[in-house]
């Protein structure tokens, strides 16, 4: 029997085992969506399309399984590029799926036409236009595999609106076959043996474990690893859920807004073993300076990433995982307690802290810890990025492998609250939390709709300091405090606005009031928006200023 294209497009889909695809519709995508209307797959109707995609990127975050999204044409597909490229920068594996004009009109200025594979070429790992239908179920075929091989990424396909109203057989291929694309997954056993002795000579080694520990799934293993030889690990913001925050051998997050002690650490360490990470601006510093002392050790399955900005002493290309498990056959413990007992030391000398006065302002960093603490741990957290990110990462103990969604490469504001409802569609029996700032909550904010409209049980907790914090905070201290365009003092009433979509909303003003709200918003079944009043000009400590070492952090006085 022929079928259309559209019906191609769900009968792949069903081969995926694609549950869930989140989108909003329009003109060039009626021919899915009048498919989809009959189909066995959820559909999760955002308010935006930038809200779709940071959804499907947060269910895929969440899941380890590639988020789907439809778009349709011109407009739709062009609200898609922020949230393609906060993907292409964090390595998450997306397949998008956009409507575009008839074949005939491409190129004319048609009504709601963009050429968005040109577009978004440079923030996908691939992309396709497809002009034939016999080519549609190997394109699908292959997008899958792209976006869930080698360093996972963002696929866009597509598709006129002439090929998803033709009709044709549909044969949907079992292998892919893309001569120039083998990803390595296993390391070289000579390199791995040369890492290993490496180790075994080193004195002061550090592991520095990314993004890739996570999506490689290569959380036991790494564990396994550290204990074995008594290595202290530092992670980068997309590492977090990589090693458990509550090990002794965790060093927590390293970098700009890293602890004092894991960047003093590899300052001194004599050997880096770098995990899964890319040695970005925000972890190194002064480039020059980064590491100076070590030997570095590299484990990427992206080649073009190893010697990119660091020399490398051994270079091992392949899949995290696989190769973290040879190198466990090949270690022996290592001699690292005089090593542990000086990072301990820096521990001591400089530990993250701030001050919250019984009766004073609430501390942002009070909230976080609080509701680290009501939570166990054990809540999906997604974040929106500036200063509560970075509090959420230095305050929230991470130790669940897939249990943070944040934009770390692109920093994109407006994420965190759209890939929350994208967690909790991926993992509905879980407790997820959304820590937003006032600025960046508003960004998507019409989101609100979507939590509603399903019922889903997110609570989002607003950190509210009437600023776009991270802006004042760099104005404050690079720009003689001339606060330009960063007072939000005229935001909404958070409360009335989660009302108004009928959503519970809740409001802390005192310290007091902390506590209670976190738990009154875990009991209540479905959604939450706490108003969280907090102190207007708390900073982030400790800090690097821009263009300087690592390890001349400015620290706070707490």
């Amino acid at each position: 029997m022929k079928i259309n294209g559209a019906q191609m497009v769900i009968e792949a889909l069903k081969k995926e085992q694609v549950d869930t695809v989140f989108g909003y519709p329009g003109g060039a995508v009626l021919n899915l969506y009048d498919q989809l209307y009959d189909a066995d797959i959820r559909h999760i109707m955002s308010r935006h399309e930038q809200g779709a995609v940071h959804a499907a990127d947060g269910y895929a975050r969440a899941t380890g399984r590639p988020g789907v999204v439809f778009a349709t044409s011109g407009p739709g597909a062009t609200n898609l590029v922020t949230g393609i490229a906060t993907a292409h920068m964090d390595s998450v594996p997306l397949v998008i799926f956009t409507g575009q004009v008839a074949i005939p009109h491409i190129g004319t200025d048609g009504f709601q036409e963009a050429d968005i594979t040109g577009i978004t070429l440079p923030v996908t790992k691939h992309n396709y236009l497809v002009t034939d239908l016999a080519d549609l179920p190997g394109t699908i075929r292959e997008a899958f595999y792209l976006a869930t091989t080698g360093r996972f990424g963002p696929v866009l396909i597509d598709l006129p609106k002439d090929i998803q109203a033709a009709t044709g057989e549909f044969r949907y291929p079992k292998t892919v076959s893309l001569p120039g694309y083998n990803p390595v997954y296993q390391g070289h056993p000579g390199q791995i043996a040369r890492a290993a002795k490496a180790i075994a000579q080193s004195k002061k080694p550090v592991i520095y474990a990314g993004g890739g520990v996570v999506w490689s799934g290569a959380e036991q293993e790494l564990l396994m690893l550290a204990e074995k030889t008594g290595i202290p690990v530092a992670t980068t913001l997309m590492g977090l859920t990589g090693f458990p925050g509550t090990h002794p051998l965790s060093l927590g997050m390293l970098g700009m807004h890293g602890t004092y002690w894991a960047n003093m650490a590899i300052c001194e360490a004599d050997l880096i073993l770098a995990v899964g990470a890319r040695f970005d601006d925000r972890v190194t510093g002064k480039l020059s300076n980064f590491a100076a002392l070590a030997k570095i050790i590299h484990i990427d399955i992206d080649p073009a990433e190893i010697g990119k900005l660091v020399d490398v002493s051994i270079p091992i290309v392949g899949d995290v995982r696989r190769v973290l498990a040879e190198l466990i056959k090949k270690t022996e413990p290592c001699h690292t307690s005089h090593w542990l007992d000086r990072i301990n030391e820096w521990r001591a000398e400089a530990p993250l802290c701030y001050h919250q006065e019984e009766d004073g302002e609430i501390c942002p960093q009070f909230v976080i810890e609080q509701i680290y603490r009501e939570t166990g741990g054990s809540a999906l957290i997604s974040t929106e990025v500036g200063q509560h990110q970075m509090w959420t990462a230095q305050y929230y103990r991470f130790t669940r492998p897939r249990s943070l969604a944040s934009s770390g490469g692109l920093g994109t504001m407006g994420y965190g609250f759209p890939a929350s409802i994208g967690m909790q569609v991926g993992r509905p029996g879980e407790l997820v939390f959304c820590i937003a700032g006032d600025g960046s909550f508003q960004m998507n904010i019409q989101e609100m709709a979507t939590l509603s409209t399903y019922n889903l049980p997110v609570k989002v907790a607003v950190i509210n300091n009437q600023y776009l914090g991270m802006v004042r905070q760099w104005q404050e201290m690079f720009f003689r405090r001339r606060y330009s365009s960063v007072d939000l003092k005229q935001v909404p009433d958070f409360v009335k606005v989660a009302e108004a979509y009928g959503v519970l909303g809740l409001r802390a003003e005192k310290p007091s009031e902390v506590i209670p709200a976190i738990r009154r918003a875990i009991a209540e079944p479905g959604p939450v928006v706490i108003d969280f009043r907090v102190k207007a000009e708390e900073n982030v400590f400790p800090m690097v200023p821009p263009n300087s070492p690592i390890s001349e952090m400015v620290r706070g006085n707490g």
